[in-house]
């Protein structure tokens, strides 16, 4: 059930990384950007219906990006993670939506290179909001969360500026990590950010090689941020307790 959900989804989170970035309402029947024909209800299943078309609009056989199905299989994944290891609970809501803003942050960030505020505040209202009403979680810890989050971000930003003077991260990066905070607790915080900087790392000097670039690539950090977060919840958060109890044993 959570992989039907999650797939269905799936298919909403495509249109706002498709649409958000060009200021396009994200209600508006799904359509061909081709023809402009709007797609019938029954070639819009997710996953099935690209499959099924072979990947082309079924009206003038314009190809499809194959990241339709890709993003909505990754949702169904994630959803079926999420409730298998949370059960019905707030908790397994609030993951619902922090998976859904991740996958959707993340595409949109490596697509322009931006965090919109509609994903990284609005993300961090509901999540604060979420602390408020959810009896496991408490809201002093959730806006100390989105605090230190947002706060250590912004740290590290401003000291590479004053040692480079080049930006390494942007405004949005540290948003995102706010509404991390917030919501995961500051306890989440120190993994999210080794785990994220290490892939990040491999990666960039991957793409800087490829690209002979050097140290100068820019490549978008959201991405793996949301990864470090994923895999946060959905099985390493006792490693980043523990990451945390190996400088701090008394907390």
């Amino acid at each position: 059930m959570g992989f039907m959900f999650g797939a269905v989804f799936g298919s909403f989170v495509n249109v706002v990384i498709y649409r958000m970035p060009s200021g396009e309402p994200l209600w508006g029947r799904s359509h061909c950007n081709k023809c402009k024909k709007n797609i019938p209800w029954y070639h819009n299943i997710p996953i099935f219906s690209y499959f099924v078309l072979k990947g082309k609009c079924s009206n003038c056989a314009q190809r499809f990006s194959l990241r339709y199905p890709l993003v909505e299989f990754t949702m169904a994944c994630l959803y079926a993670l999420v409730i298998y290891q949370y059960g019905v609970s707030w908790i397994t809501l609030e993951y619902l939506i922090l998976v859904s803003g991740l996958v959707a942050a993340a595409f949109i960030d490596y697509d322009h290179m931006i965090l919109p505020d509609e994903i990284t505040l609005g993300g961090l209202a509901i999540g604060l909001i979420g602390a408020a009403i959810n009896p496991e979680r408490g809201f002093t810890e959730a806006l100390l969360g989105g605090l230190f989050g947002g706060g250590i971000l912004w740290l590290v930003a401003y000291i590479y500026f004053i040692f480079t003077g080049r930006e390494g991260l942007g405004g949005g990066d540290i948003k995102l990590l706010a509404w991390l905070g917030a919501l995961l607790g500051w306890k989440a915080i120190p993994f999210i950010i080794l785990s994220s900087s290490v892939v990040g790392s491999v990666v960039g000097l991957a793409v800087s090689k490829k690209n002979k670039s050097g140290l100068k690539t820019m490549i978008p950090f959201g991405p793996f941020l949301a990864l470090g977060a994923v895999l946060y919840i959905l099985g390493l958060k006792s490693v980043g307790i523990w990451y945390i109890q190996l400088f701090f044993p008394d907390i």
